[in-house]
């Protein structure tokens, strides 16, 4: 409880037990006793290719289950949700920057940073409430990544691979969710517009008070954030594979 009296928001993730191993597999990929992230956090996790860092973040987005332990996001048990229950809680409550981007080509610019409200009435009405509309806040997202109105009409597959990684980037942002996960989103951007990008990121997710789960193989990134998360300290099935041999 806090000291005004009013109840601690819920842990932004929180992981219990957890276990994964994938269909065929011989072994877990990981096994994680306990991680928390609270609400308004910035970690930064890392870990080498092929440690589980996109395994991990597909588990925190619903987006797979594991077979034993819990994950939590918002308070919220994500094995106790249908699959569909999951999908549209997945897009109220949590922005992902994928790796691939995950955008659709024949769309717009315009349209792909929108489609993020378009399956999530809590972010409409987040902008609603901040007297904004999403049109008015995709623009605003936008050139903030350095994404002249120009480009917004361009169908995606038009892009270059930067252009598309700031528009997946703005998608996102959109409608300020509580959970921010990004999955190495400066990958494909020169200096500046990383620098750029960190920080309208930063800033956008203590705006809305929004915790960041950020990927990233570059550890000069790591001084902008509360906490370092090292995968493979994290995770015991590495151990015990490492142990084996």
């Amino acid at each position: 409880m806090s000291a005004a009296g009013r109840a601690d928001p819920a842990p932004a993730v929180r992981l219990c037990g957890l276990r994964y191993r994938w269909p065929g597999g011989a072994r877990d990929c990981l096994a994680i006793d306990a991680l928390q992230l609270d609400a308004g956090e910035r970690a930064f996790l890392r870990g080498p290719s092929g440690s589980g860092k996109t395994t991990l973040l597909s588990l925190v987005g619903g987006v797979i289950l594991p077979q034993a332990g819990t994950v939590e996001v918002a308070g919220q048990g994500l094995g106790a949700l249908s699959a569909g229950a999951r999908d549209r809680f997945r897009a109220d409550h949590v922005g992902f920057v994928f790796q691939l981007f995950n955008l659709l080509p024949w769309l717009s610019a315009r349209d792909n940073i929108l489609l993020a409200c378009r399956f999530a009435p809590q972010r409409r009405a987040r902008i609603a409430a901040a007297g904004s509309t999403p049109a008015a806040e995709a623009a605003r997202l936008a050139a903030r990544l350095d994404l002249g109105a120009e480009l917004l009409d361009r169908p995606a597959a038009q892009l270059s691979v930067g252009q598309q990684q700031r528009v997946a980037a703005a998608r996102a942002l959109i409608g300020r969710p509580g959970l921010v996960v990004a999955d190495e989103p400066t990958s494909a951007l020169d200096a500046d517009r990383q620098q750029a990008f960190i920080d309208l990121l930063l800033e956008e997710c203590a705006a809305a008070g929004a915790a960041l789960l950020f990927v990233s193989h570059d550890a000069r990134l790591a001084a902008h954030f509360d906490r370092v998360l090292d995968l493979a300290v994290l995770n015991r099935a590495a151990a015990a594979v490492e142990g084996a041999r």
